[in-house]
């Protein structure tokens, strides 16, 4: 299972990961972008932008799409700064490294560690992030699946208790400014949040949670991703309080997991692990279609 260079979407230079069952390929002209997560032969689960396929150099930052490592709160410039140089990779037998260029202006330096199961869709993927720099600094790991387009975003509510059993609160929902709650995208249920994307829907929305079941997964079709991260107590989380968030927009969804705000010390660096897998089920909007057929794989 080693890595091998191959072309995709437009760059020559990519990797391609596969144990037989499911296939990564990360480019190495720019990110470090996760940009295909997929079964053999089979769809990609991660959007792809036509218009920036291929594109390497200046400094715009670019969304190419597939999965990437930024680090919040989401501030200009930032949170924005250009992962458009080569990347450099390591292969130890197991764990793919990609190490993008630092980040001069942030003084960090993000690396991500890739990990596939050889025998299931399994992959773990550790995201790094260092301080390079002289002084502290205060962030937290921000990682980020842009999905393709055509699905459907679910996570869990806090457990359900009945008034007397219990009088406090648990299902913490953080909306921005721009979110919508009449959207028709979205499925207020019982046990669970869904945000639909619709390209015709032409409106921007995104909700955050503090999730303590640690899950979120992508509905499409016959496919279903699924992505597992931590939620520490008492840990302080950015935006209110998200470990995970959710984005959409025509064309595409994003899946979005944190860790806790931390202050790193120069030379210190600071990690968030994410554990995907991918499986063939048709998973209703029906929270009973759900509890079956998604619960079992958590």
């Amino acid at each position: 299972m080693n890595p091998e260079i191959i072309a995709y979407g437009g760059w020559e230079k990519c990797l391609r990961l596969t144990n037989g069952v499911v296939e990564l390929i990360a480019t190495l002209e720019v990110g470090p972008r996760i940009l295909r997560y997929g079964f053999v032969g089979g769809r990609n689960l991660f959007k792809e932008f036509d218009d920036t396929l291929g594109q390497t150099g200046g400094d715009e930052w670019l969304s190419y799409g597939g999965h990437r490592l930024w680090h919040a709160p989401e501030v200009m410039p930032r949170t924005y700064y250009p992962d458009n140089a080569p990347v450099r990779y390591d292969w130890d037998g197991a764990t793919l490294t990609l190490t993008p260029p630092p980040e001069s202006s942030n003084s960090l330096q993000l690396s991500m560690h890739v990990t596939l199961d050889p025998e299931t869709s399994a992959v773990t993927v550790l995201h790094r992030i260092q301080n390079i720099g002289v002084w502290d600094v205060e962030l937290a790991p921000w990682c980020l699946s842009v999905m393709a387009e055509g699905g459907r975003a679910l996570f869990p509510q806090e457990p359900y208790i009945e008034h007397g059993d219990s009088f406090s609160a648990a299902r913490r929902l953080i909306l921005w400014h721009f979110a919508n709650m009449a959207d028709p995208r979205w499925i207020w249920g019982a046990k669970y949040v869904q945000l639909r994307e619709d390209e015709h829907v032409d409106a921007k929305q995104k909700v955050g949670a503090m999730n303590t079941l640690g899950w979120a997964a992508y509905a499409l079709d016959s496919e279903l991703f699924i992505k597992r991260f931590p939620w520490i107590p008492g840990a302080e989380y950015p935006d209110l309080g998200c470990n995970c968030e959710f984005y959409t927009q025509p064309g595409m969804l994003e899946i979005e997991s944190l860790g806790p705000l931390t202050r790193i010390t120069p030379g210190a660096s600071v990690t968030h692990e994410e554990k995907w897998s991918l499986h063939h089920v048709r998973v209703s909007t029906d929270e009973a279609d759900i509890d079956a057929h998604v619960l079992p794989l958590i």
